[in-house]
């Protein structure tokens, strides 16, 4: 068994030894023919030559479908990318539709007539009052006064918010131009609120504004503002003497027959709400009952709707 093993492996050695002497011997012939016999060097090497140039088309034939289909399956990659991103921007533009639904109300009209209102209490004026200062109507009362714009007045009526106008769709921009106005040292106004506003997409088409407008103006102009998840008179007066604002979004009541906007800008020692109404000059120099607030806030809850709080970054 050994001595086979032996013998196989000397004939295997031997055919090796012969394969590379003819692959030397036919090494050096070549070489020699090139050099002394260059046309029959042609002859012999040209289907090598030929292999060789086929199998380089192929490769390159190859190469160039491999590059077509990844720039096909890149195109393909990138349109679905595309595709998939229009897709959800579309869901949450219907969203948002679906959750403006309600705002179609913020198309104010008219405001609510003043008998409407309830009556306002003797020596309120004490309280609360208009006064100019700086060429600005500014509310007194509560913890801090507050600018005060009225969006049904000029020169902000006319003015345009989106393709609507201020005066009837733009309580949203207002009441957050008297917070920001209010709250910090920001010169701004309805115009310049509902231009912005706009740009960022808060307006909402014959509408007025998305419920988001709330949370991502105080974010672009230095301030916080959260949903009050405690919806109780004993948590809105709380947050009023802490200092903040609250913005509110109103159903159908005293304020509007659809929805709008107001702040809630302070309370009373007797413990009523001031607020500062975007569309009545008379509603916001009321006291008002905080549970006839509650009971009147819009049931549109997007965006952390219908009451947030807005203030200054706490340290």
């Amino acid at each position: 068994m050994k001595e086979s093993k032996q013998k196989s492996r000397r004939v295997r050695n031997a055919a090796l030894i012969l394969l590379l002497a003819l692959i030397c011997v036919g090494g050096v012939e070549l070489a020699f023919c090139r050099h002394f016999a260059p046309e029959h060097y042609q002859q012999i090497t040209a289907p090598v030559r030929q292999g060789l140039e086929e199998a380089a088309g192929v490769c390159r034939s190859a190469y160039l479908q491999a590059a077509r289909l990844w720039r096909s399956c890149r195109d393909y990659a990138v349109q679905t990318a595309r595709r998939w991103a229009e897709a959800r921007a579309e869901r949450r533009r219907q969203a948002e539709l679906e959750a403006a639904i309600e705002l179609a109300s913020q198309a104010s009209a008219e405001p609510v007539p003043l008998s409407a209102l309830p009556e306002i209490p003797q020596g309120s004026a004490a309280i609360t009052d208009m006064v100019e200062k700086d060429g600005r109507q500014i509310l007194t009362g509560g913890l801090a006064d507050v600018v005060y714009f009225n969006q049904g007045e000029e020169p902000w009526a006319s003015q345009p918010y989106g393709r609507d106008h201020i005066g009837g769709y733009g309580c949203g921009p207002t009441a957050m131009a008297m917070a920001v106005a209010s709250l910090t040292d920001i010169e701004t106004d309805p115009a310049t609120m509902a231009q912005w506003a706009a740009e960022q997409g808060y307006w909402a088409s014959k509408s007025g504004s998305y419920l988001s407008i709330v949370e991502g103006t105080a974010r672009a102009y230095g301030l916080e503002a959260a949903p009050l998840e405690q919806r109780t008179p004993e948590a809105l007066r709380d947050a009023l003497l802490s200092g903040k604002m609250l913005v509110a979004l109103m159903g159908p009541g005293h304020f509007t027959n659809n929805g709008h906007f107001i702040l809630l800008r302070g309370v009373t020692l007797s413990g009523t709400v001031l607020v500062a109404d975007p569309n009545s000059t008379d509603r916001s120099l009321c006291e008002w009952d905080p549970q006839l607030i509650l009971d009147e806030l819009s049931s549109n809850h997007a965006s952390g709707g219908p009451l947030w709080t807005v203030c200054l970054p706490q340290e």
